[in-house]
């Protein structure tokens, strides 16, 4: 069983002296492998909590972004949208129901 790897692992593999068997994913199972690749590395994120986990999510969040049809920069200002007329999470309000 495979997984969706960053372009350049082959050659990384090759330069190891092995032969990487690969394939190129329809657009249908490049989706899917990327919703996989997401919980993968949100888990990985979860687990050691690392800047270098979260670039892997947000690396990830950003192909299936473009893969989606969407540029990166319509992403950002979707965020920023959100942000500026529901507020970020930089003020940490928990919120525990209504009286």
């Amino acid at each position: 069983m495979g997984k969706l790897v960053r372009d350049r692992i082959p050659e990384i593999i090759e330069a190891d002296g092995k032969v990487p068997v690969t394939r190129i994913l329809s657009e249908e199972e490049y989706l899917n492998a990327l919703d996989i690749k997401l919980e993968e590395e949100v888990a990985e994120y979860q687990s050691d909590k690392s800047i270098e986990e979260m670039a892997d999510v947000l690396e990830v969040l950003f192909a299936i972004c473009e893969a989606r049809g969407y540029s990166v920069e319509q992403l950002m200002e979707v965020k920023q949208k959100k942000e500026d007329s529901r507020g970020g999470f930089k003020k940490r309000i928990f919120w525990e129901g209504n009286k």
